[in-house]
């Protein structure tokens, strides 16, 4: 477990990184917190929340944790979790995976809010990576289908880069409802209002590449049923050709003794023209057509 006290004129700040249920209990029973709290802050799973409880705010936020290759299809997987207890005199923050943005907090803060809205501020920066990592990944893959025929993009890349963006969009979400919710001095209220608009900006990017990528795979699926249809539409006109064609063949292919045709003497051209001249129909009643 890795444990950080820094003091500030103001204030005191508490980081507990990855510890242990005892290990927390015991650290923070002067502090007077809710167990349950405790145990929200340590499990894997939950989601961006606060909750007002007597001496402190509870505040439960998500960073994004994973790398831009990774392949990621839930939240915990996305994502990691720092958990904030703070009142004017202290600041606490407990998660389990580290983050290097909580050791360059060097400068000297006023008041409790003014950090942790500067942490607020880093864990919404961690988005920021992975949004222009995968709005250029939309735009290549754009690239791929529409001017070299999509032949590498796969349904599961284009799966992935979705699920990957709503996630991270309805983590965006929760967490602007979370920043709703906080009320900071008035001193604080530009820099909460920063935070409001970069989160409201995210969010949109966000949506901008889940539609996206909506869109290029229902395009990349369009194309793929057109270069069937492609294909089928030319074994049918083959077929179409070579199926009169073969049926000549195939009724003076038979051996019965009594065939007429078989002792004439252009017998064997006269088919053969007869053959050229069904070709030469079908073809015009395709041109006709506009089939071919």
């Amino acid at each position: 477990m890795g444990q950080k006290k820094r003091e500030f004129e103001n204030f005191d700040w508490y980081d507990f990184e990855n510890p242990s249920e005892e290990e927390l209990l015991e650290l923070t029973l002067p502090f007077k917190i809710d167990i349950n709290l405790l145990e929200d802050s340590l499990q894997h799973g939950h989601l961006p929340k606060l909750e007002k409880i007597p001496d402190y705010t509870f505040i439960l936020l998500r960073a994004y944790s994973a790398g831009y290759e990774d392949v990621a299809t839930s939240v915990t997987e996305l994502s990691n979790k720092i958990a904030f207890f703070v009142n004017d005199r202290r600041l606490i923050t407990i998660h389990r995976t580290p983050f290097s943005f909580l050791d360059k907090f060097t400068n000297e803060y006023d008041d409790s809010e003014s950090l942790m809205l500067d942490i607020f501020n880093e864990m919404l920066e961690t988005f920021e990576g992975p949004l222009n990592w995968q709005s250029e990944k939309i735009d290549d893959i754009e690239r791929q289908i529409f001017l070299k025929g999509g032949d590498r993009i796969s349904l599961e890349t284009l799966y992935f880069q979705k699920s990957k963006a709503r996630i991270s969009r309805k983590l965006l979400f929760l967490t602007q409802g979370v920043l709703n919710q906080i009320h900071v001095k008035e001193s604080l209220a530009s820099n909460l209002q920063d935070l409001r608009e970069t989160i409201v900006s995210q969010i949109l990017q966000y949506e901008e590449i889940t539609e996206d990528a909506n869109t290029l795979m229902n395009t990349y699926m369009s194309q793929t049923a057109q270069k069937s249809n492609d294909v089928m539409k030319l074994l049918t006109i083959f077929s179409a050709f070579f199926l009169p064609l073969t049926f000549i063949a195939g009724l003076y292919g038979m051996n019965f003794n009594h065939m007429p045709e078989l002792k004439w003497q252009y017998g064997y051209f006269f088919t053969l023209g007869a053959m050229a001249f069904i070709s030469v129909l079908i073809f015009l009643w395709f041109r006709r057509k506009k089939i071919i």
